[in-house]
């Protein structure tokens, strides 16, 4: 499984111009599930995104996770993370999971928020989706369960 992470000012994600999903200060997660990806996948990443330490503390410095700055998470599925365009010029998709799958493991991840008293807002699965965001730093972080990066 793997995650786009921004530290964002703020995010919003809309379906056919209606917001689906709308978030202040927090982190905007783009979420891809790969072929063979389990629910250890799914810990995995929610874990990592919890508590990732990106945030600023009172000297300036990147020491505060997501929880400790009562941030917010707007979780967006995004099966073009699993891509490969290493050969030739169309990114070919075969290590994508299929949509069924690949849904019940985001959902997961999702629900492990939720579950920890996080505000998530989110995308709806499987539609064309406009997403807005203002990266705060910027700070971005890529995430692989497979830690292949």
């Amino acid at each position: 499984m793997r995650a786009v992470v921004q530290r964002v000012l703020r995010a919003s994600v809309a379906v056919r111009d209606q917001i689906t999903g709308e978030i202040g200060k927090g982190l905007m997660v783009l979420i891809g599930v790969e072929v063979g990806d389990g629910e250890r996948d799914a810990a995995y990443i929610a874990d990592k995104v919890l508590n990732l330490r990106v945030f600023e503390d009172d000297a300036g410095k990147m020491n505060r996770s997501l929880q400790e700055v009562g941030g917010a998470i707007l979780a967006v599925s995004q099966f073009t993370l699993l891509g490969d365009a290493r050969d030739g010029r169309r990114s070919s998709f075969i290590r994508a999971e299929r949509p069924e799958a690949a849904d019940a493991l985001y959902q997961k991840a999702v629900a492990s928020w939720r579950g920890q008293g996080v505000l998530v807002e989110t995308g709806v699965f499987g539609a064309d989706m406009a997403v807005s965001l203002v990266n705060d730093g910027p700070v971005t972080i890529l995430l692989d369960s497979r830690r292949t990066f």
